[in-house]
């Protein structure tokens, strides 16, 4: 087990090398990677923002020894603090990434190939959302917030990537460069309305991608064909037009619930409006309805796709991308998000990633505890703790 650690330990410095140490050379106390191991480790151990990382760090410095260089004992919240601040959020990413694909390879590895090979053969799912960090504004008016556009891949739990902008106005901007930082090659994008450009839908289909985009009042000429196409063919009959669909039933969190699925290939009367959208395929409708204390909600929501008309497909898509808004959930509960007042935009930016990072890590470890006793158990037990930073 040991060995493993050490092993693994090497493996984090060998990732984080590639995050450039913005300091001036032969001017700092502490080594850049000790200064982010103890930002990983304590983030994961249940401390929010540099101070407690300082605290966390100094009760824990003999185990904290163990895997990084602390000459001069553990860095101050200031400096803590700074470091985030400089620090390019695109290598911190990237170094986490690359940490996290090293740790699962080492557990792949023992795989059967067949089943491997299945799994790979799938498209992965990859939701795109914004977040803003509500206390990262900077004016008394509390306008000018960061708003960050993540890649959640839902079955894995990893976040592939974020970007920050100013405000919502400039999401697409964001969106698009995402696109830039992640490979989209055999994954289906899922976009909420705001996402559903034709440049977004180019540069996913030209790099190799698949989308499944919300379309509406943005676009409301396709919107509404859309919507007057499904509300023929449900007068006419699903099947007889060439329809397949899908119906579930269930019970969650004390509502009932129903939602109908519906996707066919794209009709040609709405062709020259769909071939401006590169790879534009086929089209789908989701119906929710939700019953809870006798009252009923009814939402319809209408859909572009790149993929081919397979509604087990659609419906597991369209699903699935509800589970980036858990895990924005998962952020403002259980790491505190929306309150925190580091407002430097590469601290904001890094912080954020970071948390998420550690929301991949927790919800990997399958013991039957909230992911908020995991944190705090984490700052208990340095055994834990090692389990859950090292193992995938």
């Amino acid at each position: 087990m040991e060995t493993a650690m050490l092993s693994q330990i090497d493996v984090f410095h060998d990732c984080f090398d590639q995050v450039e140490d913005p300091r001036v050379p032969g001017r700092t106390t502490h080594p850049l990677n000790s200064i982010l191991f103890l930002v990983v480790a304590a983030t994961i151990a249940d401390a929010d923002g540099p101070e407690e990382i300082e605290c966390f760090g100094n009760e824990r410095l003999d185990w904290l020894s163990r895997f990084a260089d602390f000459p001069h004992g553990i860095p101050s919240h200031d400096t803590i603090g700074r470091v985030l601040s400089l620090i390019k959020p695109e290598q911190f990413q990237q170094a986490l990434l690359d940490w996290h694909t090293q740790l699962c390879q080492q557990y792949r590895d023992a795989e059967d190939k067949l089943d491997r090979d299945e799994e790979q053969s799938l498209p992965i799912h990859v939701a795109i959302d914004g977040k803003t960090a509500r206390g990262s504004y900077t004016n008394a008016e509390k306008s000018n917030a960061i708003h960050f556009v993540s890649a959640w891949a839902s079955k894995h739990g990893v976040t592939l990537g974020q970007t920050e902008v100013d405000s919502k106005t400039n999401e697409i901007t964001a969106i698009d460069e995402l696109l830039d930082f992640i490979d989209v090659r055999g994954t289906i994008i899922t976009l909420d309305a705001i996402g559903a450009q034709k440049s977004i839908a180019e540069k996913i289909h030209r790099n190799g991608g698949d989308y499944i985009f919300a379309i509406k009042d943005n676009h409301p000429k396709l919107a509404n064909a859309i919507r007057e196409y499904f509300e023929l063919v449900h007068e006419e009959g699903l099947k007889a037009n060439g329809v397949k669909s899908k119906k579930t039933v269930g019970k969650r969190s004390g509502r009932q619930e129903e939602r109908f699925y519906a996707v066919c290939p794209i009709p040609p009367e709405m062709k020259a409006m769909t071939d401006l959208w590169a790879g534009a395929t086929s089209i789908g409708q989701a119906i929710t309805q939700t019953e809870r204390n006798g009252e009923c909600h009814v939402e319809v929501r209408y859909f572009l796709l790149s993929r081919p008309a397979r509604v087990g497909e659609f419906a597991i898509s369209v699903r699935s991308h509800w589970s980036v808004e858990s895990m924005h959930w998962v952020l403002d509960v259980v790491f505190h998000d929306d309150a925190s007042r580091i407002r430097t935009k590469n601290a904001t930016a890094n912080f954020t990633f970071i948390r998420r990072y550690v929301t991949t890590l927790l919800k990997q470890d399958t013991t039957k505890r909230s992911l908020k006793q995991k944190r705090k158990k984490a700052g208990w037990n340095t055994d834990f703790l090692e389990k859950l930073m090292f193992s995938a």
